[in-house]
């Protein structure tokens, strides 16, 4: 019941979302241009179809899954663009084949009096604005994540009422233009300055959204720190999540237990049932290949190292972002790397993470000694937070079991501080989750063959050469394949991984990385080579600031699954 009262509460938020803010216009102007009384709600309608449909297209058809995204942002940019051109020349809509008779047809559906040309194009309006809208609410990827994998009739509950609640303020906003529209005279000339001006309006957007410039536009309402209004739906999200899935609505929930491992990296099978009444349990969800999660290691082992004798135990939950992060081996390699001694279990099909009700990595939860989940931390930080709450729960056991009170002074003091000045966001190279790529403009046989731009955009990302797209990663095809990245951090990081050995030359702002830039996995030459599946270390700037990454791939076969900094 949370979920779905916070996905109706998301619906109505995604309006004042910063992608969906300079998208509002194109609403008003449709319902403003004096087509009928029946335009706000047939273009509300047909965008909220789109949006479901959009969504069953993404989850549950293989069809589509190497589309690029840049295919829909022209489709959508293209629609609105031409709708555009149809309100600045008006008869340019009847010349094209087909479309007429067809709109007349569809008209009847519509009741008297509803005009020849306008039904048809309403719901192409609302169709186009459907997959960009779709995109704006973090409860609306909850929902095609987590939701609908596990229950296909809860997931399309909760989609419903996130539509619901986006489509009545949507609604609202196009009556509020309809109605100043009617208050102007000339509003049924087909030739006025508003249905003019609405074409302007319609035709500038369509190229925006189809060039990608649109999101530049959100990126900067973002940087700028206006309108995020999607920091207030995650906190929201933050309140139900324990909530959902096995957690009951209730003070102080108990805890969920393990579900679904496929397997156990360093511990014999175990259960978190088994631990409570006797042991101070964290449950600690990651991923190894996340930069945000490598950095909450030193952390938990210290603790570990330090509590484990006086009753805490620390189960990790590997629940992989990447397919290769299922290998046992691989998850076994990197605990061995990390220093891990704390069982971690495997999570590959997210059972765990769904009965948590989770959502993130790194995210800790704390189990008292009754079972009762009393903490929950999402993300890096908190540590002295997350430490004296251990030493609480750990003094709380030792006096109902009789044993002796935890001692020593706090081992999170002696831990230096992992900040994060990155301004750039985790970036993906898959079709999948590609949301910053700037340059495909082609798609040939499954190969990409772009141009990059002299001066490349900021949290862009551009693939040069020859490159394979598939769902969780790009794959280079030839020896001149090149990645360009302009971003604002000190530390950069690839997860990467290869067949067999594939170099790639480090490049910052035009010439061969120094040596004190380069990361820890970068030679002295200035390279890297890409084998094993895991997070690459490539840059550690002195300072955080703008810089310009370029990676040249002087192989085939090196996979790039995602940026992240630091």
């Amino acid at each position: 019941m949370a979920l779905l009262i916070v996905s109706f509460l998301a619906g109505i938020l995604t309006v004042l979302a910063p992608c969906v803010l300079p998208l509002l216009p194109v609403v008003i102007g449709s319902s403003a241009s004096g087509r009928s009384r029946w335009t706000p709600y047939i273009v509300v309608a047909s965008l909220s179809g789109s949006i479901i449909l959009f969504t069953f297209i993404l989850k549950a058809s293989t069809a589509f899954i190497m589309v690029p995204p840049a295919f829909w942002q022209g489709l959508s940019g293209g629609i609105l663009a031409l709708f555009g051109l149809t309100l600045l020349f008006p008869g340019l809509w009847e010349r094209v084949p087909g479309l007429a008779q067809f709109s007349a047809g569809s008209n009847k559906l519509v009741g008297k009096g509803y005009q020849a040309q306008s039904a048809w194009g309403d719901v192409l309006v609302g169709a186009a604005l459907g997959p960009v809208f779709s995109t704006c609410s973090p409860t609306y990827f909850v929902i095609l994540a987590s939701v609908l994998p596990v229950s296909f009739l809860l997931g399309t509950t909760y989609l419903l009422a996130y539509v619901f609640g986006l489509a009545i303020v949507l609604l609202g906003i196009a009556r509020v233009g309809q109605r100043l529209a009617d208050r102007l005279t000339g509003v049924a000339d087909s030739r006025s300055y508003l249905k003019r001006g609405a074409g302007v309006l319609f035709l500038v957007l369509g190229v925006l959204i189809a060039t990608g410039y649109e999101k530049k536009i959100e990126t900067a309402i973002l940087d700028g720190g206006y309108f995020d209004i999607t920091k207030l739906e995650t906190r929201l999200l933050e309140r139900t999540q324990g909530m959902e899935g096995g957690m009951p609505e209730a003070s102080g929930p108990r805890y969920a237990e393990i579900a679904q491992p496929a397997g156990f990296v360093n511990t014999d099978s175990i259960t978190i049932g088994e631990l409570v009444g006797k042991k101070i349990v964290l449950v600690d969800f990651l991923t190894y290949s996340c930069i945000n999660c490598q950095r909450t290691f030193p952390y938990l082992n210290a603790w570990y190292e330090k509590y484990r004798d006086q009753g805490l135990e620390i189960v990790g939950i590997h629940t992989p972002e990447f397919a290769f992060e299922k290998d046992i081996n691989n998850v076994r390699e990197a605990m061995q790397r990390f220093g891990i001694q704390y069982p971690i279990v495997l999570d590959n099909d997210y059972g765990t993470w769904r009965a948590w009700g989770n959502q993130y990595w790194p995210r800790k939860y704390l189990i008292d000694i009754h079972g009762v989940v009393v903490y929950d931390h999402i993300g890096e930080g908190g540590y002295e937070e997350t430490e004296t709450k251990i030493r609480e729960l750990l003094a709380e056991r030792a006096q109902l079991l009789g044993t002796d009170m935890p001692t020593g002074d706090s081992a999170a003091a002696a831990m230096p501080p992992a900040p994060n000045a990155a301004r750039s966001p985790e970036t993906y190279f898959g079709s999948l989750r590609n949301e910053y790529m700037g340059n495909v403009e082609r798609y040939r046989d499954g190969r990409v063959w772009p141009v990059l731009p002299p001066n490349p955009l900021r949290n862009t990302l551009y693939l040069g050469g020859a490159w394979a797209i598939q769902p969780e990663y790009a794959i280079s095809q030839g020896t001149d394949a090149v990645i360009i990245y302009a971003y604002d951090a000190s530390e950069v990081f690839v997860v990467a991984d290869a067949d067999a050995p594939v170099v790639v030359e480090v490049w910052q702002d035009g010439k061969p990385i120094d040596a004190a830039a380069a990361g820890d996995d970068v030679a002295a030459d200035g390279t890297v080579t890409v084998r094993e599946s895991r997070l690459y270390k490539l840059v550690r700037n002195q300072t955080p600031g703008a810089y310009v990454l370029e990676l040249r791939v002087k192989g085939e076969g090196a996979r790039f699954y995602a940026f992240t900094f630091g």
